[in-house]
C-alpha cells in the first residue's frame, strides 16, 4: 500500500500545475465516493441489532486499526517512524474528532428522519466549503466556484429524492444535527489539507483515526469492553473502518493541499452517487429517471468546477 501511495505522490509532484489539481481533484473524488458506502452499512448494520453508537465507535476505532497494521508493516520494512511534535498530534488527532463528529450527527439524523432528507442536508457541506475558504483566505470565491456548488446541491435535491418529501414537519433536533453534519464534514474536508505534518501516511492516518476513536467514546464508552466486536458487528465494522475513515483520510490527505479548499468539498460530492448505486446494488434500492438526473446533474457540477483546471493544463502544452 505504501508504494502505492509514494508512487502517486510522486506522481502528483512532477506533474504540471494543471494536471497536478486534476490528479489532486481524482483523488479527492475518490474519498468522497468511499464515504457512499457508509449509508448502506449504517442501515445493514442498525437492521442486524447494532445501534449508531456503536457503528460509529467501530468505524473509528477499526480505521485505527488498519492504519496500525499499515504503519507496522513500514517499520518491518525498517522504516522508521517519524518524531512527531505534541502540537502536531493534538491538530491531527483534532482531524479526527471532526470526522468522528460529522459521523455522530449524521448517524443520529438518519435514525430519526427519511434518508432523503438527511443526505440532502448532509451535503450542504459543498457550498461550506467556498464559506471557509472566503473566511480563510479572505478572498470571495469564483463565480465557476460558487456556480458549481449551486448546481450539486440542485441536483441533490433531486438525486435524494427529498423533492418528493420536502423538510417541513420533521424533528428541529435532527434537522439541526444532520446541519452540523455538514459543518464538520466540510471543516474535516478542508482542513485536511491545511495540517501538514512531515510523517508518513500511515502514521498521520493512525493519529488522526486515535483522534476519532478517542472522540467515539463519547457515545460509546463501553466500546472497547463492552465484547461488541465478538457479537456479529465485526463486518460492518471492517467496511465502515475502510471506506468510511481510512480511505477518505488517505485521500484527503493527498489531494487537498493541493486544491483550494472550497474545491475539494465540491469534489467530495462524489458521495452522493457513489452511495444510491451501492444502495441500489446492495439492497436492491430502485432509482426514478428524475433521480438518475440528479445524479447527472451532480456529475456536471463536479465536471465544472474542474474547467479551470483543465484550461490551465491545455495553457501549459508546448504549441507545435
Amino acid at each position: 500500500m505504501k508504494h502505492v501511495i509514494d508512487r502517486e505522490t510522486s506522481t502528483v509532484e512532477a506533474a504540471t500545475p494543471g494536471r497536478r489539481r486534476v490528479i489532486a481533484a481524482l483523488q479527492v473524488f475518490a474519498g468522497g465516493a468511499c464515504y457512499g458506502a457508509m449509508a448502506t452499512t449504517y442501515k445493514l448494520a442498525y437492521a442486524a441489532g447494532f445501534t449508531s453508537a456503536q457503528v460509529v465507535a467501530s468505524q473509528a476505532w477499526f480505521g485505527c486499526l488498519f492504519f496500525a497494521i499499515a504503519a507496522a508493516l513500514r517499520c518491518v520494512r525498517s522504516k522508521r517512524l517519524r518524531r512527531i511534535e505534541p502540537l502536531q498530534a493534538l491538530k491531527l488527532m483534532g482531524l479526527g474528532a471532526l470526522t468522528c463528529t460529522t459521523s455522530i450527527l449524521y448517524c443520529y439524523a438518519m435514525s430519526v428522519l427519511p434518508a432523503p432528507v438527511a443526505l440532502t442536508l448532509l451535503f450542504q457541506f459543498t457550498w461550506m466549503g467556498l464559506v471557509w475558504q472566503t473566511v480563510m483566505t479572505r478572498r470571495a470565491p469564483r463565480p465557476l466556484e460558487v456556480a458549481s456548488a449551486a448546481v450539486i446541491v440542485f441536483g441533490t435535491v433531486f438525486a435524494s429524492g427529498v423533492y418528493k418529501t420536502g423538510l417541513a414537519g420533521y424533528d428541529p433536533v435532527a434537522l439541526a444535527c444532520a446541519l452540523g453534519a455538514a459543518v464538520t464534514c466540510s471543516l474535516f474536508v478542508t482542513l485536511s489539507g491545511k495540517v501538514e505534518v512531515e510523517c508518513s501516511n500511515e502514521q498521520r492516518g493512525v493519529i488522526v483515526c486515535l483522534g476519532a476513536g478517542l472522540m467515539s467514546l463519547i457515545v460509546c464508552p463501553d466500546y472497547l469492553v463492552s465484547g461488541v466486536v465478538f457479537q456479529g458487528i465485526l463486518p460492518f465494522a471492517a467496511i465502515a473502518g475502510l471506506f468510511g475513515l481510512m480511505c477518505p483520510v488517505l485521500l484527503f490527505g493527498l489531494g487537498s493541499p493541493h486544491l483550494p479548499a472550497g474545491l475539494s468539498t465540491v469534489m467530495a460530492a462524489a458521495e452522493l452517487p457513489a452511495g444510491l448505486l451501492i444502495a441500489m446494488i446492495v439492497l436492491s434500492e430502485p432509482l426514478g429517471i428524475i433521480e438518475w438526473l440528479g445524479v447527472v446533474v451532480i456529475l456536471a457540477g463536479v465536471c465544472l468546477a474542474q474547467v479551470p483546471a483543465l484550461r490551465g493544463d491545455r495553457a501549459q502544452r508546448p504549441t507545435v
